[in-house]
């Protein structure tokens, strides 16, 4: 692989376009290529493709130096959390966020139904989170949480895991490594659902586990590694072609959906179709209390015709969803509550959709 793209040394917007290259030789290919194979030639690098695909190593070269460290491309956003979560011993305690990520809470009640301990803390009581890691085993969060939006404050929090030996985990699948490297504050794993932001247009599902480049990264790399191989949660080679492709436009299109997201966070405020608007003042995610009941919230989706009603988040196209349809979501998070993924369509064209669909109600 090329090492003339630092993230050290380069812009952010560039080294997202230069990570994860071949070496520049006469002839040479710019992109790495998909290769598909099961099987290697013995005594090489590589014994055999459950461990590894230079197709991945280049995605992971790219994604690590954007987050400061060292990555791990997984099968999906859940088999990435499922690895994360297997650095909790059997029978432990884990501090969480009272709202993740429903996939995240599954798994979290799943790990109480076996004996273990769930802490769960709400996203922004500093205080809270300090007094429970004194007794945990693993420290998860999320900031901005989905979809309550609410944000923890990473740098008290990590710091002090950090000091306690707490083994810590961000999910940073809101924020990107454009806003927020959690690897820098002193968290042990970062989290990606790859299916999101990184690869940004809803076309592959893949998610990323990233440690820190020293001793102890390198130690609880090694685990996801082994997790990884051993439960059998690879990517398939195309899928993270495809991926390290929409990666090279990550900063040009999270720029816009941000600057869009902003602007219809304005705008929502003083709708009469709304009766609040989460936004933490940064990203493309923001959710809305419509006004109404569950079912007027539902109605909101159908009479969309540009945002997709649609369950994912993070691609080109902005999609909306009421979290409260899926069973397994918080009962924290408000029935009547919309789940807004801006892309990077015209913010007008956007915001005209939304308003003709909110008035309606």
């Amino acid at each position: 692989m090329a090492t003339d793209a630092d993230p050290q040394h380069l812009h952010v917007e560039t080294f997202v376009v230069a990570a994860g290259r071949p070496d520049r030789s006469p002839g040479s290919s710019a992109n790495v290529p998909v290769e598909l194979t099961s099987t290697y030639a013995a005594d090489g690098d590589v014994n055999y493709a459950r461990s590894g695909n230079p197709t991945w190593n280049a995605f992971e070269e790219a994604l690590g130096g954007l987050e400061g460290g060292r990555a791990l491309v997984h099968a999906s956003g859940m088999g990435a959390i499922s690895a994360a979560l297997s650095l909790l011993p059997h029978g432990g305690t884990v501090v969480a966020p009272d709202t993740t990520y429903n996939g995240t809470g599954d798994l979290l009640t799943a790990h109480e139904k076996a004996g273990g301990t769930v802490v769960r803390v709400h996203a922004t009581d500093t205080a809270g989170f300090l007094a429970a890691l004194e007794s945990a085993d693993l420290l998860w969060v999320e900031s901005p949480t989905n979809p309550l939006m609410d944000v923890t404050e990473l740098d008290v929090v990590l710091g002090r895991a950090r000091e306690l030996g707490v083994t810590s985990v961000v999910d940073n699948t809101l924020s990107t490594p454009l806003l927020c490297r959690p690897l820098s504050l002193g968290a042990d794993v970062v989290v990606h659902s790859v299916t999101k932001y990184l690869s940004g247009h809803s076309d592959v599902v893949l998610g990323a586990t990233v440690v820190a480049d020293n001793e102890r990264g390198r130690s609880i790399g090694e685990r996801l590694m082994r997790h990884r191989t051993l439960h059998g949660a690879i990517a398939g080679p195309l899928e993270v072609f495809l991926a390290l492709r929409g990666l090279r436009t990550l900063s040009v299109r999270f720029e816009r959906a941000s600057a869009s997201a902003a602007e219809l966070a304005r705008r929502l405020g003083d709708h009469p179709g709304v009766e609040r608007v989460r936004y933490p003042g940064v990203g493309a995610i923001l959710s809305i209390d419509v006004a109404g009941d569950a079912e007027a919230a539902e109605r909101v989706c159908r009479a969309t015709r540009l945002w997709l009603h649609s369950t994912s988040l993070g691609g080109v196209e902005s999609q909306v969803e009421r979290r409260r349809r899926h069973p397994s979501e918080s009962e924290q998070v408000p029935p009547n509550l919309l789940r807004l993924s801006v892309g990077i369509e015209h913010v007008d064209d956007l915001w005209a959709d939304l308003d003709r669909a909110l008035r309606t109600v």
